[in-house]
């Protein structure tokens, strides 16, 4: 009796502890694949906004080149250009759209010609003076008559004519709403075809929102004289991307 009782309460222990192991792996299991499911996603948006650039630089230069005399080479070059200088702000160019952007002398060196096998180092024989100024041009009838006018007083060389927008802020933020707009649209389809509901926003991520200029002539030397050319300033995108992370419910 004693010993029927003892197997009869062993084989209770039993059945409990199996219990007791299945419920707590099933437990484990569930858990587990409630945190390997994904408790966020993310969307994309684009938005664009299409504009006239308002704003045409353009980059002149003054090459002076001669003897070992630097600084009369200096004093000629900077007189072309404060004589182009003047020219623009006589057009109502402002100061503040003047930038002087290079200034640098270089020497000029004379090597050994000829076939005798022995040459002495280079000699230095003269030096260049260079000077880059960059100029902002607002009012685009004006842009003919600048390119003629810093050449005829000094500048010999005229380049990287471009087309942007000054303050692009306004252009951005416009872009931006339709980008974030069309994410927020892009993440109530995704929870409606995967049968859940949109939670918290987690974060944004933005990338884009530059206005790359547009350039209209590489590089251009000598006067204008004649037809002036066309210069179309034509339009820009600006563009914003945007990713939004959402919490899953």
């Amino acid at each position: 009796m004693q010993e029927q009782r003892i197997k009869t309460i062993l084989w209770a222990a039993l059945v409990v502890g199996v219990l007791s192991f299945s419920y707590a792996a099933l437990s484990y299991a569930s858990s587990f694949a409630r945190s390997a499911q994904p408790s966020s996603f993310q969307v994309s948006g684009e938005g664009k906004v299409v504009a006239v650039p308002d704003v045409a630089q353009v980059t002149f230069s003054v090459l002076t080149e001669g003897g070992l005399d630097v600084l009369k080479l200096q004093q000629e070059n900077a007189e072309f250009m404060n004589q182009a200088i003047a020219f623009l702000k006589e057009q109502g160019i402002a100061e503040k759209d003047i930038k002087t952007q290079n200034y640098y002398i270089s020497p000029r060196y004379q090597y050994c010609i000829g076939d005798s096998g022995i040459c002495p180092p280079a000699q230095i024989v003269g030096y260049s003076v260079t000077q880059s100024s960059q100029v902002k041009i607002r009012d685009f009838t004006k842009i003919p008559g600048v390119l003629s006018g810093v050449v005829e007083r000094g500048a010999n060389a005229v380049s990287n004519l471009s087309f942007v927008i000054d303050d692009a802020t306004e252009l951005q933020n416009e872009a931006r709403t339709e980008a974030i707009g069309q994410a927020q649209e892009k993440a109530r389809a995704i929870a409606s075809a995967g049968g859940f509901r949109i939670g918290r926003l987690i974060s944004v991520t933005e990338s884009g929102g530059s206005t790359p200029p547009i350039y209209t002539a590489e590089r251009a030397y000598g006067g204008f004289g004649g037809a002036s050319p066309a210069l179309e300033p034509g339009s820009q995108d600006v563009i914003v991307s945007v990713m939004l992370q959402y919490e899953i419910r």
